[in-house]
């Protein structure tokens, strides 16, 4: 498999488009324990694939209120990663941030909600790459990442921080 700064990656065509929303709020974030799809078990930001017609941000609000049952607010783009894995799955996710939520998370099939101190991320129990960008995130830093993943094994990494 090619290197991460081997892919060509403006012409690159993701199988799938996704998203992923973090609410930030008096030094917590909101994370999830993924109870089932791509990367089940795994704790994560709440999100999933953009549905046809439907805008990235469209896409964040509705899966946050699907996966988690509150509503964020004050949301705005913080970054986008691209993940090209070995057996040939491709995805572009679009990552968002928030400043607060309307409503008290809860319990769904798909998500188990926390809060977390910025300061307790649980890298060890999230994707590889989230270590590579989430200080980013929290800093308001917009961020691209490019990533090479042999199922959930990050194999090289890449990220590019705007000025």
């Amino acid at each position: 498999m090619k290197r991460v700064n081997e892919i060509e990656w403006a012409s690159w065509q993701p199988q799938v488009r996704a998203t992923l929303l973090f609410v930030i709020k008096e030094g917590q974030v909101l994370l999830i324990h993924k109870k089932r799809g791509l990367g089940q078990g795994k704790v994560n930001g709440p999100g999933g694939k953009i549905e046809a017609g439907e805008t990235p941000l469209e896409c964040a609000l509705r899966e946050t209120e699907e996966e988690v049952c509150v509503r964020a607010t004050g949301v705005s783009p913080a970054g986008e990663l691209h993940f090209q894995f070995t057996d040939g799955l491709s995805i572009h996710g679009y990552v968002f941030r928030a400043e607060d939520a309307d409503g008290v998370p809860q319990e769904t099939e798909e998500a188990d909600p926390f809060w977390c101190a910025l300061d307790e991320i649980p890298y060890e129990q999230m994707w590889e790459d989230d270590v590579t960008w989430f200080d980013a995130l929290i800093e308001r830093r917009f961020f691209r990442g490019y990533y090479i993943f042999e199922g959930d094994r990050m194999l090289d990494a890449r990220v590019d921080l705007d000025k």
